[in-house]
């Protein structure tokens, strides 16, 4: 026995002493500097990811701004067995060699933040330089609207970032021919060099209206120096890096100092983690951008809000690490304690073996004790039984009136809401009020219909339920339905679509009874989706089934919760409840009475998809589940756009003047009539359903001006307004788009893509008028001093489209002198002497005198409203020389161009 207890003791010591230990990396990381804030953060990134990889060793040298340094310490890195290397070049070509020469060793390499000019290198982890640059140039091109002095500031002039950054500046700021960047200082990303470039070179600053620097750090230093001058008041400043911090730029935008910065970060937690990857073997990324935000006054505290709190979150890291490591070094001790207590205790081993006689004797009551625990514990069990069946009856009726509430909520909007805005007006149109009565109705009987759900309930569990089907059109109903909560989507701004893979699909199903199921799964995504959200409804074939799909983005479910959303009286441990009541129970129920399946699927804040899935055919049915059903169709509803209400479709009144041919495409039907009802009141209108439909009416009508909607089937509303605007034919025609997308970034894109007008649905009739008024008024006035009065006095359709071309191609070619009447015939399509007789006839003018009059009209607007030169002048408007252009001005105006320009003629 006591060579037993000495085995146990020799087992336990061994074990306690044995540690497995895992393979130690050293990296070894050469920074170019490490004098600023940013680099410095770097340097804080790493150390705070290594914190997360004890077997990692980190050995940082800082060069200094020294190329000559930072060649040594790499050499030195080298040769302290380095498994990786990390190096931020200080200038880029004669680093270069130095990393080559690691790299061939084997020795993986991670280039960080500047390039070198070879690839021997593992991976490049780095901010887009020249986005940055670019993205600094265009917000400098629209702070100063395309006009004022800039003044670079730039970092050293042998590394990476500062050329990418000045090429990114130098391209956008192409785009701003106002904007002159009239001195360029060298920083050398330096406060102090920043501050002396900036005393010596007082007189720019004085002439410039902004300073953007490639750094946060040397625009403070010109900062100061404009500060001590007096400067500061004219002069704006940009920087980038965007540091966190007292001393960063985020603080320096929200003081006012910096009017913007761009967030370059510094990709040191980033180099770490490939560096991990790396050394695991694992494949790792060549290139890694990281991206870049503007931060201004419009975000600036938002941002800097979440950044104090990651630094904040940062210390509180630090201090968990240190008060890790002291941890460690009192588990040290603690072990060094152990095992002086293990010796004690293979001595306390051999006092327990002489009691443990005495411990035998004792079990037998110690049974005893532990029979009457086990009684006294399922006595104690069958109590709290009791008591939770007790609790979960009365939370069931509390859940059964939620149930009420839940599912009367929705039919009860729907009526209450088309009656307040009966209410609400002065007069109504009748076909307004029917259709709104004919919704209240509707309602009212669903209302109605509601309450039989508990006797339906009870049936179904009794199985007296009988199912009624009939073959019918499953994408006609579902329509409707989805119909009755168009006001409701538009009321809270909702993308409600009903999106049928086809426009016809019989199916045999309970009308009664599907109705009820898609009604309650629409009253559900409705009550979880939030104001600006979406609800799409499909319909589509799926392994020779009917699929119908309701889709939302709203508040979603989590596990839990979905696995019981079909569960009778389910109520989740929060407010959230998708199945509140026996809705969705019943609706299970009605699935499966028709031989079909229901599936949910839902992440958290991602929204819920329902799927109901129904065999096709009659086979699955007894003949006492079948029956006829009648076809039953709706009346055509419409939208309108003043009150959100629907009404149904009326025939246009006849009017006797039309003030313009409009071209409106629209896919969707009820709006599409809606519009060339209204709109037929004052213009002619021809209306699309399609892009290229559309396209192919642009061509054949030359319109006043187009309507579009941007979400349309094939070609969109974007790529068509892009189509139209490179065309020379219908380039001056404006283009206004209509859209559900609202948001900043939608109507940009629209606007790129040369929109003379972006309108968000839901929209005001009045608004699309005017905005359709003020377009024309434009194009008239532009007409009249641009292109002649010919188009706005022409009625004959064929006619303005003719005129039309021919001006377009004439502007067009305007600034080429051997642009003539054989190369305009040609690109007419028509040969020489038709072009003269069509334009004699329609003109009382031939094509030489037409071509002369756009000149000389080009030509005054150029003199009046602008500061050119003559020589630009006639450059633009076709002359080979200055001297033929002033003569043949003067011919024809009985003044020379500078007589014009100084005289109070208009143009």
């Amino acid at each position: 026995m006591k060579y037993s207890f000495f085995l146990f003791f020799i087992f336990i010591f061994g074990s306690s002493c044995s540690k497995p230990q895992g393979k130690k990396f050293t990296i070894g990381f050469s920074q170019c500097t490490g004098a600023d804030q940013w680099r410095q953060t770097m340097l804080s990134d790493m150390k705070r990811a290594l914190s997360f990889h004890p077997d990692y060793t980190l050995l940082y040298e800082d060069a200094g701004n020294s190329t000559e340094k930072q060649i040594a310490q790499i050499q030195s890195l080298t040769n302290r067995d380095i498994d990786l290397l990390i190096i931020s070049p200080n200038e880029t070509a004669p680093i270069t060699k130095a990393v080559d020469a690691v790299f061939k060793q084997g020795i993986p390499v991670i280039v960080l933040d500047r390039r070198i000019d070879s690839e021997s290198y593992n991976a490049y982890i780095g901010g887009d330089n020249f986005e940055i640059g670019r993205l600094a140039g265009a917000f400098i091109g629209n702070h100063l609207k395309g006009k004022g002095a800039v003044i670079e500031v730039k970092g050293l002039a042998g590394s990476s970032p500062a050329q990418e950054r000045h090429r990114g500046l130098q391209q956008q700021l192409a785009r701003f021919p106002g904007i002159r960047v009239v001195a360029e200082l060298d920083g050398e990303w330096e406060r102090d060099t920043a501050r002396h470039r900036a005393e010596a070179n007082l007189a720019a600053l004085q002439k410039a209206d902004l300073v953007f620097a490639h750094n946060d750090v040397m625009a403070l230093g010109v900062y100061e120096v404009c500060k001590q001058h007096g400067l500061t008041r004219q002069l704006e400043f940009v920087g980038i890096d965007a540091l966190p911090g007292p001393q960063g730029g985020m603080q320096l935008v929200t003081d006012g100092l910096l009017k913007a910065s761009f967030l370059y970060p510094t990709g040191g937690e980033e180099a770490i983690e490939t560096a991990v990857q790396v050394l695991a073997g694992k494949a790792v990324r060549r290139e890694t951008t990281l991206n870049s935000i503007q931060i201004d006054a419009s975000n600036v505290r938002a941002i800097k809000a979440q950044s104090d709190k990651l630094l904040s979150q940062q210390q509180d890291i630090e201090k968990q690490s240190q008060r890790i490591d002291e941890l460690k070094q009192t588990y040290l001790t603690q072990r060094n304690t152990l095992y002086v207590t293990l010796a004690s205790l293979f001595v306390v081993i051999l006092l327990g073996a002489w009691a443990l006689y005495l411990v035998r004797q004792k079990q037998a009551a110690y049974q005893i004790l532990a029979k009457q625990n086990v009684e006294i514990s399922e006595q104690k069990d069958r109590i709290e039984a009791v008591s939770a069946q007790a609790r979960l009856a009365t939370e069931e009726k509390l859940r059964f009136y939620s149930y009420i509430s839940h599912e009367f909520n929705t039919p009860l909007n729907l009526i209450l809401t088309p009656a307040e805005d009966l209410l609400a007006k002065k007069t109504v149109n009748p076909y307004e009020l029917k259709t709104n009565l004919s919704l209240i109705r509707k309602n009212a009987y669903r209302l109605l219909r509601l309450v039989d759900q508990m006797l339906d309930l009870r049936k179904t569990d009794a199985g007296k339920l009988l199912l009624q089907a009939g073959e019918q059109d499953l994408v006609a109903f579902i329509r409707d339905i989805v119909s009755d909560f168009r006001r409701k989507a538009e009321k809270n701004h909702i993308d409600l679509q009903f999106i049928p893979a086809q426009s016809m699909l019989m199916v045999w199903f309970d009308r009664e009874k599907l109705d009820k199921v898609l009604f309650n799964l629409l009253s559900n995504a409705f009550k979880y989706t939030p104001k600006g959200g979406l609800i799409h409804v499909r319909v589509d074939l799926c392994d020779n089934r009917a699929r119908i799909q309701v889709q939302d983005n709203g508040a979603g479910m989590n596990a839990e919760e979905q696995a019981h959303a079909f569960d009778l009286f389910y109520t989740a441990p929060k407010h959230f409840n998708l199945g509140n009541g026996v809705g969705l129970a019943l609706s299970r129920e009605f699935v499966h009475l028709h031989y079909g399946e229901i599936d949910v699927r839902s992440e958290k804040d991602q929204g819920t998809t329902f799927t109901i899935l129904l065999p096709l055919g009659n086979a699955h049915l007894d003949p006492t589940q079948q029956e006829e059903i009648p076809d039953t169709r709706t009346l055509p509803l419409l939208l309108d756009d003043d009150e959100g209400t629907l009404i149904p479709a009326s025939p246009a009144a006849p009017v006797s003047r039309k003030t313009g041919t409009l071209v409106l495409i629209e896919d969707h039907d009820e709006l599409r009539q809606y519009l060339t009802t209204r709109l037929r009141e004052e213009f002619e209108v021809v209306a699309e359903t399609t892009a290229e439909k559309g396209w192919e009416t642009i061509l054949e009508t030359i319109p006043d001006l187009i309507i579009s909607d941007v979400m349309l089937p094939g070609m969109d509303g974007l790529q068509l307004t892009q189509r139209i605007k490179s065309d020379f034919r219908t380039s001056t025609i404006p283009v206004i788009l209509l859209t559900a997308k609202g948001q900043m970034e939608n109507r940009i894109e629209g606007t790129r893509a040369g929109a003379d007008a972006y309108i968000a649905k839901p929209f005001l009739i009045t608004y699309l008028l005017e905005t359709i008024r003020t377009a024309l008024n434009n194009r008239e006035k532009w007409q009249k001093r641009y292109m002649g009065d010919y188009l706005t006095k022409t009625e004959n359709r064929q006619e303005k489209k003719f005129l039309n071309e021919l001006t377009a191609l004439i502007e067009q070619n305007l600034a080429d002198p051997s642009f003539g009447v054989e190369q305009l015939s040609r690109e007419m399509g028509v040969s020489r002497v038709q072009l003269y007789r069509k334009v004699q006839a329609m003109l009382d003018k031939n094509v030489n005198e037409y071509f002369t009059e756009i000149r000389l009209k080009k030509a005054k607007v150029l003199l009046v409203e602008t500061n050119k030169a003559m020589s630009e002048i006639a450059g633009e408007t076709g002359f080979s020389s200055p001297a033929y252009f002033t003569t043949f001005f003067k011919q024809h105006t009985k003044q020379t161009p500078s007589e014009y320009r100084k005289s109070p003629v208009g143009v």
